[in-house]
């Protein structure tokens, strides 16, 4: 992959450039988004000092605080969220100086005139908006940006999944926001393309000519993508019993790593050359008919269980002892693309609440040698495997078959050729907000979503959400704790494979 425009080599390290100056507001300043996240992300790169003393960060919410009474909050969320080792009182104190806060209505009038007072003070500024709010407000808040004289040539929108709960909703925000914004200044972010690993799929296939030519239905099986948590909903009730597993997690998140993977070459590094690639495999995706829905989708939902050892409530419960949902918190699902290199190789997909680990993987898993020189009771046969790590620990692993050292005879087994990234490169990893709000800044939309990218993932899961609520019963019981319904299972091993769950590599 081409270095990095924005960095510059000096020696063997590189050399961060600062982004230009910018105002960055943040829509639901006091949300959980905000001081989960961005907050801590925006710290970062400020400590890394990417960011400007001439930027500022503006809090935009609906309650009332001075000033130094949002400081406050934004300082317990940094003590609450970024590593005590990682927190330097006097850095910490510049940061906190950047933020502004404002009360603004996003459906109402309040507020407006003394954000545009606060940004007219610097016309020239690059404007990040950032809507960490709920979907239904993000037209609105864009019409009051625009009603308010707050968009100009440097400004960018970034939207927060989820985009919709189907097409049509997604058709309708991105109507809304886009009668505002020019494409080209929206920004739909999917955290998930911002890990190292996930931007190192694209190093590794198109980087090393060892992969990319192994990379088709004649030398790989099949493809697995897993997504687990251990957290239930955690508060989130509402919102996700209107969602589901699907809608969650798989429609975004997962889809756009199956792009990343499968996609064919960009022309170059362009964003919308990248884009482009990753639209062809979302159109690419065979619909699921009706009548397979039943046996090749799997949906689950979690009942009481234990996590680590510690006794956890199923999701009923979790809601506040509702007596029955049809919501998901598992799905998995079996996927085919209709592009000529991936004939034939199934996609496994699978995402979960209160599974046994947190962990995000990728699996290639390659096809059995036709023939073998060496005798049966030599190795366990195992075709090798590639294991692309995302959570806890970012990595990659090949498995391949070396000897067992020592006299006795030719004794095979798997060994990983294991590449820890924090590890290899001896340095923190920055999260992936840290990258993406960063990106915004520069304008460099590569890894965010286009609108024909939301809205053809969606096409096709509209099919399979269809399908459930016609056949409305209910997800299968998997108790907390466990991989899901056994169904899951079957739905892999009737094609004669397996779940790749070797989660302490």
């Amino acid at each position: 992959m081409a270095p990095d425009r924005n960095v510059e080599m000096s020696g063997r390290m590189p050399k961060i450039i600062p982004v230009a100056s910018f105002d960055g507001v943040v829509f639901g300043a006091t949300g959980d988004l905000t001081m989960r996240k961005l907050l801590p992300a925006l710290y970062y790169r400020f400590r890394d000092r990417q960011i400007p003393e001439t930027s500022r960060i503006i809090a935009a919410a609906r309650s009332h605080h001075p000033d130094s009474e949002y400081r406050e909050m934004a300082q317990a969320a940094l003590r609450r969220h970024v590593p005590a080792a990682d927190l330097d009182p006097a850095t910490m104190e510049g940061f906190l100086a950047h933020i502004t806060y404002v009360a603004v209505d996003g459906l109402g009038d309040e507020g407006w005139p003394d954000l545009a007072r606060l940004l007219d003070e610097r016309p020239d500024q690059v404007r990040s908006y950032y809507l960490a709010t709920s979907p239904n407000l993000y037209g609105p808040i864009c019409r009051n940006l625009s009603a308010h004289g707050l968009i100009g040539p440097k400004s960018r929108v970034v939207l927060e999944k989820p985009i919709g709960h189907d097409l049509a909703s997604a058709k309708a925000i991105n109507d809304q926001v886009g009668q505002v914004f020019p494409e080209n200044q929206i920004f739909r972010i999917d955290h998930y393309l911002g890990k190292e690993t996930v931007q190192n799929l694209l190093a590794l296939r198109f980087a090393n000519t060892i992969f990319e030519r192994l990379w088709n239905a004649d030398v790989i099986d099949h493809v697995q993508i897993t997504v687990a948590e251990t957290v239930g909903v955690e508060g989130r009730g509402g919102y996700y019993d209107g969602s589901g597993a699907l809608r969650d997690m798989l429609q975004n998140h997962m889809l756009q790593l199956l792009c990343l993977l499968a996609m064919e070459s960009p022309l170059s590094l362009d964003p919308d050359a990248v884009r482009d690639e990753k639209l062809k495999v979302l159109r690419a995706l065979k619909p699921i008919p009706a009548h397979d829905v039943p046996s090749l989708t799997v949906r689950g939902q979690y009942v009481a269980g234990a996590i680590d050892g510690k006794p956890v409530p199923g999701y009923l419960a979790d809601l506040g002892g509702e007596t029955r949902s049809l919501t998901e918190t598992f799905v998995a699902l079996k996927l085919d693309l209709m592009m000529p290199r991936w004939a034939g190789v199934p996609f496994y997909l699978r995402t979960g609440k209160r599974l046994p680990q947190k962990m995000s993987e990728i699996v290639v898993q390659f096809r059995s040698s036709p023939f073998s020189i060496f005798p049966p009771e030599s190795f366990a046969r195992e075709p090798n495997r590639l294991v692309i790590r995302l959570q806890p620990e970012e990595g990659i692993k090949l498995e391949i078959m070396t000897k067992e050292p020592g006299p006795g005879g030719m004794r095979l087994r798997a060994t990983g050729l294991d590449i820890s990234f924090e590890q290899t490169f001896n340095q923190r990893y920055p999260d992936a907000y840290e990258r993406l709000l960063m990106d915004v800044v520069r304008g460099n939309a590569t890894l965010f979503m286009r609108r024909d990218e939301v809205e053809a993932a969606w096409a096709w899961a509209d099919g399979v959400l269809q399908a459930w609520a016609d056949r409305p019963e209910p997800p299968r019981p998997y108790p907390a704790g466990t991989w899901g319904p056994t169904a899951a299972i079957a739905l892999i091993e009737r094609d004669g494979r397996t779940w790749h769950e070797d989660i302490d590599q």
